[in-house]
């Protein structure tokens, strides 16, 4: 395994991480507390030690099983993440949003779940327009100094939103976003145009979600509904729409043919195409099965030369803003 730093946080992390978004789930792509831990043992067996989740995923049912499954390890060796910001109560106004009291009754809620008495990057899923980020940026400051937090991240936003959040944390005193969690693969890459190079130049890490694009750069194209996923769920239906819109097509026939060269699979390619992105500290990986954890790693021996990163990419066209818009 190779290892990074959260940005300039100093603190190491895989450069492989493992997203929990189906953990815990009652749909028949989720996965139960034994198919989960094996998942997490893989990845602790191959050197991963990030993990990542949030309070919505699965209404708290995520945190609750990786919490569960990292029990009989060692906690000072994993660098587990979790989010807030969506309303997990549907009677309950507070239960969602970037406030002083949705923040700390959702952070102690999320403590709880997992079994921590301190999360190692807790990020704000998306934008709260309701409430300023002074605000918010003075109560998860004031989480990292009680020492429930130790660093703090941001997610899926615009490039002017995060450099308001970074100039209000400088000249108020508060602690910055170290990472920023963004939607980001072969198959979508709008975040080139202004989240990339802002976090570049900042120092903010990258740690994309849906680096294999839900699945589209997994198997031929014409093959993507025949999962299980594929078949059951109507947002992955309207995500993979979009990314074989313009030049997605080729983009996924491109890491066929070049998998196929090199005697890899089509995930290794596109896995190992944003490992080679500058910006990018360690993708999560949404893995479904142990097999899955094992050929990202192995992605990582994978060297692409400049053509052939080149060669993948020149198809891609602009396409819709999607994941935060």
């Amino acid at each position: 395994m190779e290892y990074t730093t959260l940005g300039n946080s100093g603190t190491k992390v895989s450069r492989i991480g493992i997203g929990t978004n189906t953990f815990g789930g009652d749909a028949d792509w989720h996965l139960s507390a034994e198919e989960a831990q094996a998942v997490v043992d893989t990845a602790i067996d191959h050197g991963i030690n990030l993990f990542d989740t949030a309070n919505a995923y699965n209404g708290g049912e995520s945190e609750r099983v990786l919490g569960s499954a990292l029990e009989g390890y060692d906690r000072d060796r994993q660098v587990v993440a979790t989010k807030v910001y969506s309303r997990m109560d549907d009677s309950d106004p507070n239960s969602g949003g970037l406030s002083r009291k949705a923040i700390e009754q959702e952070l102690q809620n999320s403590l709880d779940r997992l079994g921590m008495e301190t999360i190692d990057l807790y990020q704000i899923h998306r934008w709260d327009d309701d409430t300023p980020i002074g605000e918010t940026l003075r109560t998860l400051s004031d989480a990292v100094r009680r020492g429930d937090v130790r660093h703090l991240g941001a997610s899926s936003m615009w490039a002017h939103q995060l450099a308001e959040a970074r100039y209000t944390a400088e000249s108020g005193g508060h602690e910055p976003f170290v990472t920023m969690q963004n939607h980001y693969n072969l198959a979508y890459r709008e975040e080139e145009r202004e989240m990339v190079p802002f976090c570049e130049k900042n120092d903010v890490g990258l740690i994309p979600w849906s680096p294999l694009a839900r699945g589209f750069l997994t198997r031929p194209h014409d093959e993507l509904e025949t999962t299980v996923r594929g078949e059951t769920d109507q947002y992955l239906h309207e995500r993979l729409r979009a990314y074989a819109t313009k030049g997605g097509r080729e983009v996924n026939e491109r890491v066929e043919e070049l998998a196929s060269e090199k005697g890899v699979n089509m995930a290794q390619i596109a896995l190992a195409w944003l490992l080679h992105q500058d910006a990018v500290d360690a993708p999560i990986l949404g893995a479904r099965k142990p097999e899955y954890v094992v050929d990202a790693v192995e992605a990582l021996e994978i060297d692409l030369s400049t053509s052939e990163l080149d060669w993948l990419a020149e198809p891609y066209e602009p396409v819709p803003i999607e994941g935060h818009s």
